[in-house]
């Protein structure tokens, strides 16, 4: 079985958040796990942030999640495979 790994760099995070919010829900049945990272402390959040995404199940539905994702300005996408 392979294993599907997705890396989201997301921009102007507090803009963007809704719309990979939006499409993380639609296609939530196709994450297995989800991390997100952003730097953050007392006084400072930063603008952006990785989400990290360990994908499952139907091949087809996997890439219209990286397609949607990859629509979304602000949004980098980056995918690996693994046998």
């Amino acid at each position: 079985m392979k294993t599907t790994i997705l890396g989201l760099k997301i921009t102007q995070r507090a803009e963007k958040s809704t719309e990979v919010q939006d499409v993380l829900t639609k296609f939530g049945c196709s994450i297995h796990t989800r991390l997100g990272l952003h730097e953050a402390s007392e006084d400072y959040c930063s603008q952006e942030g990785l989400i990290i995404l360990e994908l499952v199940g139907d091949v087809g539905e996997m890439l219209k999640l990286e397609e949607a994702l990859k629509q979304i300005p602000g949004v980098e996408v980056q995918k690996m495979v693994f046998d």
